[in-house]
């Protein structure tokens, strides 16, 4: 089986609603952020929503999706636990191509939960409860798992526990091995800036390719503002990816920078997906051997798509 791309994350399933700021407020959640909840946290607000819709998620997995739909030869691997959800993590996986290399069986703590709450501006507010995904160990990750790809994708989120950290350095030791290039997205800025030394050790270290918003990025190199980062970035000699929302997207490659504009759309919906699905576009021209510049173009083009509807799904 020779799949381009695996990703590797947290096997999440999305339950999506609508709420208006003041449940925000009375949460004491903040907008646009992503808060780590326990199973109770969880119960309590299950109750107070109405469900839109619920689907296989994880930032990740909403990326390799995003290939599968773009006809990307893509496989996932993500820990779930043998339960309902878990079956429906699964299944909404298969159902669209996405090759699932992990063997499910019962365990202690439920399938990974997040509550995506969309309030009328179309800013999304996660509320996660983790489960059995953030047990996501070097045990489970074989050898034959990554060497059938040709780019290993991690995400920033995988890096919140001792047991996860081991599993990323034991895949990036596989990938170095045997040649494979590897990427990661920087998650969210709270997640940057609880791990900030450590992702730029990665960087440096590890990293063919970095994904990640301007304030990430900013957060992850310590500077005021855009420009300045770019140019201590550009010592790298990596690959980094960087999108600004409305004010389009830039990669810096070689020491060069490529600049592309971001796509008008007539009306955001929901913005879950939007930094996912750009990875997506981007990654799949990548490993098509695309000029960067296409890339961007294309990553672009799936995120206009995805703030257009609720969920991080295109299909």
């Amino acid at each position: 089986m020779n799949k381009k791309i695996l990703g590797i994350g947290n096997a999440i399933v999305d339950v999506l609603a609508k709420v208006n700021d003041e449940f925000l407020i009375t949460n004491k959640l903040i907008k646009g952020s992503m808060k780590l909840i326990d199973k109770s946290e969880f119960e309590n607000l299950k109750k107070n929503i109405k469900i839109e819709k619920i689907v296989a998620g994880g930032s990740v997995a909403n990326t390799i999706s995003g290939i599968a739909h773009l006809k990307g030869k893509a496989s996932f691997i993500g820990k779930i636990n043998s339960d309902n959800f878990g079956d429906i993590y699964k299944k909404s996986l298969q159902d669209i191509n996405v090759h699932f290399s992990y063997n499910e069986k019962n365990e202690d703590l439920p399938t990974g939960t997040s509550i995506i709450l969309i309030t009328p501006d179309s800013e999304r507010t996660m509320c996660t409860y983790l489960g059995i995904s953030s047990h996501l160990s070097a045990h489970d990750i074989n050898e034959k798992n990554i060497t059938s790809h040709e780019l290993i994708f991690l995400e920033g989120y995988l890096w919140d526990k001792g047991i996860s950290e081991k599993m990323f350095k034991h895949t990036i030791n596989i990938a170095k091995k045997n040649r494979i290039k590897i990427a990661m997205s920087l998650s969210d800025i709270f997640c940057v800036s609880r791990h900030k030394q450590d992702f730029y050790n990665l960087l440096i270290n590890d990293l063919d390719i970095l994904i990640g918003n301007e304030n990430e990025i900013n957060e992850l190199t310590n500077r005021k503002n855009l420009l300045e980062s770019i140019n201590q970035l550009k010592e790298l000699k990596k690959l980094i990816v960087i999108t600004r929302s409305e004010r389009g997207s830039l990669a810096i490659q070689d020491g060069e920078i490529i600049n592309c504009d971001s796509i008008k759309v007539n009306q955001i919906v929901d913005l879950t997906g939007a930094g996912d699905l750009f990875a997506a576009g981007f990654l799949k021209e990548y490993l098509d051997t695309s000029k960067i510049k296409k890339c961007l173009e294309i990553g672009s083009i799936a995120a206009s798509q995805i703030i257009q509807k609720i969920g991080a799904r295109l299909n």
